[in-house]
């Protein structure tokens, strides 16, 4: 495994990190991946420290703070050797988001008592508003307050959108920003965010590589999902859209540029291949998850050639994508 440095913050971070969403298991509504099994869990986190998967990123709204109790089980006795990444702001997915104060320190003080440990990493801000930020300038000292007194060693946005990226690099100097990426989302390479983030020294973490399934090989014309599954919200023809332009675009990929790979592992070596990118979170479930992204390593940087005509054929699609009003899409 591979480190990076994310941006300027000081942190170095693996290639490919843990997106712990999943492993936090169902919550109410359509807000999960449904429910799971804590020794799978256990025994994918486990896989992933004996990879070398060093960046863990989880929230309190991931199982109502399941996934950062399970994280802080994996890691007791090396924390030394991880780097955690949390978040504040919004409490729960049925909860409205909170970025007091005095909501953020109370949010940071109970993840730190699940996570069993006196600080962590990287501290984000969970889907913010840019307005509020702007207007209310004690939402960011807040953070900066946790950064001086050591309960935290970098902070950063989560960010609902990436369109919000350049506004938060240029208005807020902000460092570290995490956001959707992947070959079926291309909005923070075409709005610029990527290149302004790498001039700026911005750390990008790329969540969702595997758009939410749809870049693996599990999905197939007629897909569909359990009510407690979050990707049931999305409208049938969106759906079959993104199955199709998956197949589209990996058959771009020749066979000597990741072409035999996993799906999974050839869509997150894309990710790994773009400019500015620190480390790519897929969410991981399972141990033969965590082994397949793995492999994503072994091939990244994909060839520029490749990289420009997956670019191109992204733009000629009609994705029509129709964003439902969810935590993480």
């Amino acid at each position: 495994m591979r480190t990076r440095p994310l941006g300027s913050t000081g942190l170095v971070v693996s290639e490919i990190g843990f997106g712990a969403w999943g492993i936090g298991g169902r919550t109410a509504g359509a807000t999960s991946y449904g429910a799971t099994d804590d020794t799978v869990s256990r025994r994918a986190l486990a896989v992933a420290l004996d990879r070398g998967i060093t960046f863990f990123d989880t929230a309190p709204a991931y199982g109502d703070g399941h996934s950062e109790r399970l994280i802080g089980e994996a890691v007791r006795g090396r924390r030394d050797r991880v780097v955690i990444a949390t978040k504040g702001g919004l409490p729960g997915f049925g909860a409205p988001p909170d970025f007091s104060p005095a909501a953020l320190r109370a949010s940071l003080e109970g993840s730190l008592r699940r996570l069993g440990t006196d600080h962590v990493d990287l501290l984000q801000l969970h889907n913010p508003s840019l307005r509020d930020l702007r207007v209310r300038p004690e939402i960011l000292e807040a953070l900066e307050g946790f950064r001086r007194a050591g309960l935290v060693r970098a902070i950063g946005l989560s960010l609902k959108s990436p369109l919000d990226g350049p506004v938060a690099i240029r208005d807020f100097g902000i460092g570290q920003l995490q956001l959707n990426l992947n070959m079926l989302d291309l909005r923070a390479l075409d709005c610029g965010l990527l290149g302004l983030a790498a001039a700026a020294g911005t750390g990008i973490v790329a969540r969702t590589p595997l758009a939410f399934g749809f870049l693996t090989a599990r999905m197939v014309p007629g897909t569909t999902f359990p009510p407690d599954d979050h990707r049931s919200l999305w409208p049938r023809g969106q759906i079959d859209r993104w199955i199709a332009a998956a197949d589209t675009l990996f058959a771009r990929i020749p066979a000597t540029a990741a072409g035999t790979l996993p799906r999974g592992a050839a869509a997150i070596a894309f990710c790994l291949s773009l400019p500015g990118v620190s480390t790519v979170i897929p969410g991981l479930l399972t141990e033969a998850e965590v082994t397949a992204a793995v492999e994503a390593v072994a091939v990244a940087p994909l060839p520029a050639d490749t990289m420009a005509d997956l670019t191109m054929t992204y733009r000629t699609l009609d994705l029509s994508v129709v964003r439902p009003p969810h935590a993480k899409v």
